[in-house]
């Protein structure tokens, strides 16, 4: 058995990660990071992982468990590596996916450094329905000779929980220290669990909003940390001015709600264009393509399969997955795209800045930000 370090966030999922570990005789320790100060002052019994009310529900079940439990200041290393970045891609009229961020750079990238130095421990444990497997074949050689287990990222046994698009820019290092307690489990058995270890947060309602944004309101923390957000024109597919804007960072690709615009028929936010500070609008069908290019991309494996090869390419999170043909393109300057992926059928909504994601049946590949057209 293993000595873990448990992310837990005061939630029902990673209060049943840290019971079923413990249960199975590794040596767990809890902790909760604290990311940011925005949930402090929010409504009593906040929904999100952040909150003050979080971190004591986190408590308790650590102490009902039988387990050491902390408290880890991450708050500088969230605003760099989330916040900031978050703020960027709205501000370059961009859909940022904040969670992808904080999954690659704080919980499986300065946590996991922090368990592996500071608290003595083989692996990072969290309540992500995913799972880890070792691959085929299940050896890789290195230079010494030395022999290392390739391991894969599955997606979660529960279709409706599944959480592997967030987590694709994990590599063999991360892998190799990860484990998802929860990967093969349904929620049902997961509450269940909760119940059957009389835990604290059995009942407890799912967090469904951002972490930094309590309430929902993500423009608010744009509003907060950039003043620059100026207003501009809202234009149709052919130019014409049909509103007007109070900033680009308030829309995304694929928006239909708050535009604030009649025109007879469903409108939806094609493009964004930060260098007119123009939001252009366009009927369903123009939001549909069967090309999307991706840059920074990130591969499980450390390589991709190939430089062109058959994959199914989820371009947000609930989307479904499709066909496609993924191509690199060669390599290019700083924040163009490297590859190209081609879908057999057309996507919808495809948002720069969010993450195109590429499956293998349940294993992933890898994937990489959407770029701008």
């Amino acid at each position: 058995m293993s000595r873990v370090l448990v992310a837990m966030s005061g939630g029902v999922d990673s209060s049943v990660a840290a019971a079923r570990l413990h249960a199975e005789g590794h040596e767990v320790i809890g902790v909760w990071m604290r990311l940011h100060g925005v949930a402090d002052a929010y409504s009593e019994r906040s929904r999100s992982c952040c909150s003050l009310d979080a971190a004591d529900d986190a408590r308790r079940v650590a102490g009902q468990i039988g387990i050491p439990f902390y408290m880890l200041d991450l708050e500088r290393e969230f605003d760099a590596a989330v916040i900031a970045p978050f703020l960027a891609a709205y501000a370059g009229g961009e859909t940022p996916s904040p969670c992808v961020d904080c999954n690659t750079l704080v919980k499986f990238g300065v946590l996991l450094g922090r368990a592996r130095l500071a608290y003595d421990c083989d692996a990072v444990a969290t309540g992500h329905y995913a799972r880890v497997v070792d691959a085929e074949p299940a050896t890789s050689r290195h230079g010494d000779g030395a022999t290392t287990a390739r391991r894969s990222l599955l997606r979660g046994t529960d279709p409706a929980k599944d959480q592997s698009y967030f987590l694709y820019g994990l590599g063999q290092e991360q892998l190799r220290h990860t484990l998802f307690p929860l990967g093969a489990m349904r929620k049902d058995e997961v509450r269940a669990l909760a119940r059957d270890h009389g835990l604290a947060t059995a009942h407890k309602p799912e967090s469904q909003e951002l972490c930094f944004a309590p309430g929902g309101d993500y423009r608010a923390v744009v509003r907060e940390r950039d003043a620059s957000s100026v207003g501009g024109p809202i234009v149709d597919a052919d130019g014409a001015v049909v509103g007007a804007h109070s900033g680009i960072a308030g829309f995304t690709v694929g928006q239909r709600g708050g535009l604030g615009v009649a025109l007879g028929s469903p409108r939806y936010v094609s493009r964004i264009d930060p260098a007119t500070n123009t939001i252009v609008l366009g009927r369903r069908e123009d939001l549909e393509t069967r090309t999307v290019a991706i840059r920074d991309a990130s591969w499980v494996a450390g390589e991709p399969p190939a430089d062109e090869f058959r994959a199914a390419a989820q371009v947000r999170h609930g989307a479904a997955p499709v066909p496609a043909t993924i191509r690199h393109e060669g390599r290019h300057a700083a924040g163009n795209a490297t590859w190209t992926v081609t879908t057999d059928v057309p996507v919808w909504a495809a948002a720069p800045g969010q993450a195109c994601v590429l499956y293998d049946s349940d294993v992933v590949l890898g994937g990489g930000r959407i770029a701008r057209a």
